[in-house]
């Protein structure tokens, strides 16, 4: 059974997202205590964590940055914020997805599902690795190695580059890359792509590999 952690201090929505994510068969983790979250984390060691901004004492985007500090868990966002920059820092603070209140449940659900369907299958899978131009990308852990360094990928940016290293050398447009993500229609912001892919690029790039991801403009990226 999947363990969810909701860090949410609106009681009723709080409930409501509880007792909906139980009828699914969830574990359901409730934050009461917000100057305690980490400790939390760190004693029911759950499989997704859903965060608010908006929290008493520190806000969501602190909570988060804590979060990333000592795991990989995945995080969504849950917010009645609704600018772009909320979303775009949301992204850059290590979050997987930013849903807007007020929400579908059903969407919700949808979103949680899927993503934990995509971070524990790619853990069960076994150890495998993708090589182009010396860099490797390890499956098993999400890391990518270049003569000797190595650096961690996030969820997203291991996605993404492993969608584009299975298509290396043929354009992969947005879409293509947004589909990969997400994996359903529902719309997201195009800005926490163009966030991701640069933000791939930049830990590319401080292994030594420059222009590894080129920029195809209004086609999309390649890997050549």
């Amino acid at each position: 059974m999947y363990r969810i952690m909701i860090i949410e201090d609106d009681e009723k929505i709080r409930r409501i997202v509880a007792d909906s994510l139980i009828k699914w068969q969830y574990e359901i983790v409730e934050v009461t205590q917000f100057d305690q979250v980490l400790m939390e984390l760190e004693q029911t060691n759950p499989h997704l964590v859903l965060l608010d901004i908006n929290l008493p004492v520190y806000d969501g985007y602190y909570w988060c940055q804590q979060i990333r500090a000592v795991s990989k868990v995945p995080i969504i966002f849950l917010s009645s914020r609704n600018q772009n920059m909320d979303i775009i820092m949301a992204i850059n603070m290590g979050g997987d997805d930013f849903i807007q209140k007020p929400f579908d449940l059903d969407i919700l659900v949808a979103k949680i599902n899927a993503l934990l369907r995509r971070k524990y299958t790619y853990q069960e899978e076994e150890q495998v690795r993708f090589t182009h131009r010396g860099l490797k990308l390890n499956v098993t852990n999400s890391t990518i190695e270049y003569i000797g360094q190595s650096a961690e990928l996030s969820r997203n940016e291991f996605i993404l580059l492993q969608f584009m290293m299975r298509n290396a050398g043929k354009i992969v447009s947005r879409e293509d890359l947004m589909q990969s993500l997400w994996n359903e229609d529902q719309f997201v912001d195009d800005n926490t792509l163009t966030v991701n892919v640069n933000r791939l690029r930049r830990k590319i790039a401080e292994l030594g590999l420059e222009e590894f991801i080129v920029t195809r403009k209004g086609m999309g990226y390649i890997i050549e």
